[in-house]
């Protein structure tokens, strides 16, 4: 039997620093039926530059140019017409896989059944210059943010808490077509992914570390729970899709849970409107308490306290 086609979209915004380690570690498989497409999301950095020579040294790779930066969301989306791989992995051009990731995604795929939709790995962070950070999932149970690695039906799991490394992530192209790719209307992708693909497919864990992770003070994750922070609200949005995609009262009870988590981040990140919003969800999920009442008093007083977010993160999460 033929080996199946892995379709790799290689997402690059600005990334002309890293891009040609990140695309050679894909071209440096050790499984070779793989379809290359490379979206460039209108890079003002000379990426440009960069993937034309990549191109014409390797002309296999598919190419995509966008004129205007749209987002992850769009700009990946852009590339749904392209692919032709039974399995499709979503990589940014700033990340790093090991020679052997899809070959051990590929393998694991095929000992499981087609209820499992996506395939995903531990991980290993690294900053600007390739220096290890940490490893995702020693650094989240030393934390005592998770105590196991969730399987199978996981969509509770995702409600409730932050657990899987996206970038590490291989799915089945059918998991892509029943959602319609990403929606566009995001600023990021992977929570509502892991939501609406968890409600209908299987997840299974391969406990290996397959994909480093790029850090930087430009990496979108820089950008979390800060004044301002325009994910947030995309979030606010994800948990309205799975009020409606929620089947009973223990897929509330999960996303109460990360209602509230999200309500207290907004308010303490003086991201207010959002504190807001997340306070209506709460109130309509049945799960404010006086907790939640008072925090959004505090919210309304208008008190600078992302300083003291900012204070505890350091200590809890360094």
């Amino acid at each position: 039997m033929p080996s199946p086609l892995v379709t790799v979209v290689c997402l690059c915004y600005n990334h002309a620093n890293y891009l040609r380690e990140a695309v050679e570690s894909v071209l440096n498989q050790t499984y070779k039926n793989i379809q290359i497409i490379i979206v460039d999301d209108a890079s003002t950095d000379g990426s440009v530059i960069e993937i034309e020579r990549l191109v014409k040294h390797y002309p296999s790779i598919e190419l995509l140019l966008l004129k205007q930066n749209v987002g992850n969301c769009k700009a990946f989306n852009s590339a749904l017409g392209l692919i032709k791989g039974d399995f499709v992995i979503d990589f940014a051009t700033d990340d790093v896989m090991s020679a052997d990731r899809i070959e051990k995604q590929v393998n694991f795929f095929k000992t499981l059944d087609n209820s499992t939709g996506v395939v995903f790995t531990d991980a290993i962070y690294i900053d600007a210059e390739g220096k290890l950070l940490r490893y995702h999932y020693e650094y989240l149970f030393r934390k005592k943010l998770l105590n196991h690695v969730p399987q199978g039906d996981i969509y509770r799991d995702v409600l409730a808490t932050y657990f899987i490394a996206s970038p590490t992530m291989m799915m089945r192209r059918e998991v892509l077509e029943a959602l319609k790719g990403y929606d566009e209307i995001l600023s990021y992708e992977d929570f509502d992914f892991w939501i609406r693909s968890s409600r209908y497919f299987n997840y299974a864990f391969l406990n290996e570390r397959l994909t480093k992770i790029r850090k930087t003070d430009h990496s979108m994750s820089a950008g979390w729970y800060v004044p301002g922070d325009s994910q947030l609200y995309s979030t606010y949005l994800v948990c309205k899709k799975a009020q409606k995609l929620n089947r009973d009262r223990g897929d509330s009870e999960a996303l109460i849970t990360r209602v509230r988590y999200e309500l207290r981040q907004s308010v303490f990140s003086e991201n207010r409107r959002e504190a807001g919003l997340f306070y209506v969800l709460l109130v309509e999920l049945g799960g404010n308490r006086l907790i939640d009442l008072i925090f959004i008093i505090v919210n309304k007083l208008h008190l600078p306290l992302s300083w003291l977010r900012n204070i505890y993160q350091g200590i809890r999460f360094s």
